[in-house]
């Protein structure tokens, strides 16, 4: 079997990590901490720690793994990833991955005004944080077509599941945009993420990239208020988008700059997936049992 090395082993790389030993693949998980590393090797997953920022690298054994999975973030200012950069001048040229999968983000798109889109769709990232991740993107694409080694994007949306819910946020009562002026934004959950990196590692299909959702969008102000009535929180506040401009944080700002519907059919047919949690009703449901019953189905 395949061993895998996971670069930013972290919510979602434990996930993956556990799926891919579970059917006996060897896989190592690269973390900043050593709680990290330690929480991994508790699963029974080898793990080391390294700092993508610090300095020159050195990356024992990369020459060792057939794939990698990169899901480290890129560094949280700026327009360039220097993570991916340093990334990729560490790796072991003489013993060559198979293949790299990364995980990008949808804000790649920018502003689609609401659109239904897909893989073919132009990128023009609106925010730092799209450009930051289309400078991986590119520079992941430039490097493995220079060294023969596959590749695979995942275009992220807003990630849900356990311990990824705005449940503290809730509880303050912070305020959200008005439904009429709230953005489309697509989603998808933790466990599906995590299936759909295991496929796309091993797949037939590469040098491609994947729109990754549910298939189902609503507006960021419909998510908020789903996930309140769920957790059995009241409803956030709302605003107008000229009132937000002067109270909401610039990280949730940069959220409401793009509008988009992403069409998610490549991601089944190609990859062969069947999303467990289909959509928000679903994945809701498997969170919050005992508020969503099957009576409220």
């Amino acid at each position: 079997m395949e061993s895998v090395l996971i670069v930013g082993c972290g919510h979602i790389g434990r996930r993956v990590a556990v799926q891919l030993h579970a059917r006996g693949q060897r896989v190592t998980g690269m973390v900043r901490s050593s709680a990290s590393a330690a929480r991994l090797r508790a699963l029974g997953i080898d793990a080391f720690c390294l700092d993508l920022d610090a300095g020159a690298l050195h990356i024992p054994g990369t020459g060792a793994f057939d794939a990698i999975g990169y899901f480290a973030p890129p560094s949280s200012s700026g327009t360039q990833d220097t993570r991916m950069r340093r990334f990729l001048e560490a790796i072991d040229n003489t013993s060559l991955p198979r293949r790299i999968v990364y995980i990008s983000t949808s804000a790649v798109y920018g502003d689609c005004h609401g659109n239904w889109i897909t893989e073919e769709q132009p990128v023009r990232p609106a925010t730092d944080r799209g450009l930051r991740r289309l400078d991986a993107e590119r520079q992941l694409q430039a490097w493995a077509s220079g060294h023969g080694v596959e590749w695979v994007i995942l275009r992220v949306p807003g990630i849900y599941g356990p311990g990824k819910f705005p449940l503290e946020r809730l509880r303050k009562g912070l305020p959200v945009l008005r439904e009429a002026d709230a953005p489309y934004t697509n989603r998808i959950h933790a466990d599906d993420l995590a299936a759909i990196c295991v496929a796309a590692l091993d797949n037939e299909h590469h040098d491609t990239v994947y729109n990754v959702s549910d298939g189902h969008p609503s507006t960021m102000t419909d998510y908020f208020f789903r996930v309140a009535a769920a957790a059995g929180l009241p409803r956030p506040p709302v605003l107008s988008r000229e009132a937000a401009q002067q109270v909401l944080s610039e990280g949730m700002l940069s959220f409401l700059k793009d509008s988009r519907r992403m069409h998610n059919q490549k991601l089944l047919q190609e990859l062969g997936i069947v999303l467990q949690y289909p959509d928000l009703e679903a994945g809701l449901r498997s969170c919050f049992p005992h508020r969503l019953g099957t009576e409220d189905a």
